[in-house]
């Protein structure tokens, strides 16, 4: 399958110092391209009508025209983030049909959040254009993390289990271990629900990846790793027989001890 294009960006802001952030940030995405900075919603017209772009990064509050109704006047819009200072724009923001809204200031890793969900709807357009062309294999999801002042992309379904180090996270992987500035709430807010677990306030784990479970501890390969007392309560429900996915394949051996 051909690699997925990158995603070209338009920043739109009339401060200077919040285009630099955001260029920083773009810059440190592999999947991202900047095609341009402009200060204002004139300009952004302007360079619309002869450039073509995947996403904007379009602050709320500017001069002469609010970046909302900039988006209104638009006949198809690309994709948007709503950058602002002010929260009060976040519901009108959102009723624009705005991918993401991001609060200044805009840190890395809420900047990598809203940018794993453009990826994410990158690839479902992906998946729906090679209708009809030659079967291969699907793109599979994946979220980006800064590793060693790059970013490195993970793959959800080699994840086995992550583990909470104050403000890292160590993430153990089928062939290796990251390690990434990153609070593990954080993080669990990246991943599908649907496939992972929190077990602990320092573990979360792959669903697919556990052998076997008990009251006190979830086994995945040679690691026993402990469940939580505040988080027994919803592991066991949510490992239950009846609430795993029909096509969820885990083969889960009651040890003593397991409901």
């Amino acid at each position: 399958m051909p690699g997925i294009k990158k995603i070209k960006c338009l920043v739109i802001d009339d401060e200077l110092p919040a285009r630099e952030v955001l260029e920083r940030h773009i810059s440190g995405v592999e999947s991202l391209e900047l095609a341009g900075t402009c200060t204002n919603a004139v300009e952004a017209l302007s360079f619309l009508q002869s450039n073509s772009v995947d996403l904007l990064f379009l602050d709320i509050q500017m001069p002469h025209i609010l970046g909302t109704n900039f988006i209104r006047t638009l006949k198809n819009p690309p994709k948007v983030i709503f950058t602002t200072a002010y929260r009060k724009y976040a519901v009108e923001g959102f009723e624009l049909d705005a991918v993401d809204y991001l609060l200044k200031p805009i840190s890395f890793d809420r900047f990598l959040k809203s940018v794993n969900k453009i990826l994410d709807l990158n690839l479902q357009g992906n998946k729906a254009n090679a209708i009809g062309e030659t079967q291969s294999e699907p793109a599979q999801p994946f979220l980006y993390l800064r590793v060693d002042r790059k970013m490195v992309k993970v793959l959800f379904n080699d994840i086995l289990y992550i583990e909470g180090l104050r403000d890292y996270v160590r993430i153990f992987t089928t062939s290796k271990t990251i390690i990434t500035k990153h609070l593990l709430s954080s993080l669990e807010e990246m991943l599908p629900a649907d496939g992972f677990l929190r077990i602990h306030r320092s573990y979360i784990v792959s669903i697919s990846k556990i052998d076997s479970y008990n009251t006190d501890m979830i086994e995945i390969g040679k690691n026993e790793l402990p469940i939580g007392r505040l988080f027994k309560h919803d592991v066991s429900k949510l490992l239950s027989p009846s609430a795993l996915r029909p096509n969820t394949n885990i083969n889960l051996k009651n040890k003593s001890g397991t409901d």
